[in-house]
């Protein structure tokens, strides 16, 4: 028995029995269908008794997932940063978080890609409620963050997460993938939450704070989808919060959510890697001496790392402009770009719905807007 049972993913040891103990799962043959249309599912139900491993399953399996979700929904995924990146440094991946399943399953195939250590993933427990999804989550390497607890039970759970964390890049050799925030961004608004670096400094120990940071290796990604395919599924949420109402799930919301962010149309993604944080992190040492200005420091640096090197598409100079009845931006997209998208916004929402409308717009827009804020901060 080890402290991180409840939380780790499926060692090689276990793959096998657990990969054929959900084979015959109909959202198992529903995922193989769709990866390997022309394939009878005897085939790959013989193959799955050869796969021994992690590794295996995601090189033979999900990888080819990814490519036919990106050929089906998307117009291309490109890449920048990655190639400064060492292929035997396991590195601590911080990114914005806009998808449930596609964030962190298209980083790894970028790193299977380039030969760089894939990522253990973090993945709420809530999200993995159904057996298959639980099994399916702990053989493509995702740990589980622990949701929902008592305070004090909470806190115990952080720290063994933290030192989780720590094992997997300190002794397992192991990159490590997690959100910058609890919960995807509903606003387009990308703020890496303070909490979730006050996690990962729990296992510190009496390890001053930037100098443990240092030893984690992070590496702020940008994720740039140029359309959200889960838009109108966060207009919900949005609007409860501006009404100041409590925002209740449906049973399988998260499921149909995970659903149409692999199923819907993204057009353009774009991945970028950032710099490793390194100096700057002497620099926070040397001008703070409180714990919790350094970690506002640190937060400041990974989110402005992000808005930074984020893609701005089309569809976000189109939003602004419509959101302040411009055309400041109009050289930035042609007519048609601006029709098909006012078209998708027609089509997800009500446009006679004026707080709709604007919500849907703002979501699009916060990055164009962010990335304005930290250029005029800049120059200051």
């Amino acid at each position: 028995m080890s402290k991180f049972d409840e939380i780790r993913f499926f060692d090689d040891s276990e793959v096998n029995e657990a990969l054929l103990g959900i084979a015959r799962d109909p959202m198992m043959n529903a995922l193989m269908s769709f990866t390997f249309p022309d394939t009878d599912k005897k085939i790959w139900r013989e193959q799955f008794k050869n796969i021994h491993s992690v590794s295996d399953f995601q090189h033979n399996f999900i990888a080819y997932t990814i490519h036919q979700i990106l050929a089906k929904s998307s117009e291309g995924l490109t890449t920048s940063g990655f190639d400064k990146l060492d292929k035997q440094t396991p590195y601590l991946f911080i990114s914005n978080h806009r998808d449930i399943v596609l964030d962190t399953s298209l980083i790894n195939l970028v790193l299977l890609e380039k030969g760089l250590i894939m990522t253990a993933s973090a993945i709420g427990d809530n999200l993995v409620q159904k057996t298959f999804l639980h099994d399916l989550a702990k053989l493509n390497r995702n740990f589980l963050v622990q949701r929902g607890l008592p305070l004090r039970e909470q806190l115990k759970s952080s720290q063994i997460m933290s030192e989780y964390i720590k094992e997997l890049l300190h002794k397992e050799n192991r990159s490590v993938w997690i959100a910058q925030r609890e919960g995807r961004t509903k606003d387009g608004n990308d703020v890496t939450q303070q909490g979730v670096l006050k996690m990962l400094a729990m296992a510190a120990e009496d390890m001053p704070l930037a100098d443990y940071f240092k030893t984690l290796k992070i590496v702020p990604v940008s994720i740039s989808y140029e359309y959200d395919p889960t838009d109108s599924l966060k207009m919900p949420q949005l609007l409860a919060r501006h009404r100041d109402e409590e925002y209740v799930k449906g049973k399988d919301e998260d499921f149909m959510t995970m659903l149409s962010g692999v199923l819907g149309q993204k057009k353009r993604i774009h991945l970028h890697a950032g710099n490793v944080l390194d100096t700057e992190l002497d620099d926070i040492a040397a001008n703070f001496e409180n714990k919790n200005k350094q970690l506002q420091a640190i937060a400041q640096i990974i989110d402005d790392s992000i808005i930074q090197n984020y893609r701005l598409w089309p569809t976000k100079f189109i939003a602004y402009d419509l959101l302040h009845n411009t055309d400041t931006y109009a050289d930035q997209y042609t007519e048609q770009e601006k029709q098909l998208f006012v078209r998708r916004l027609e089509m997800r929402i009500d446009p006679s719905d004026a707080i709709s409308k604007e919500f849907f717009l703002t979501m699009y827009a916060n990055p164009l807007i962010n990335k304005m804020k930290y250029e005029n901060n800049s120059l200051m």
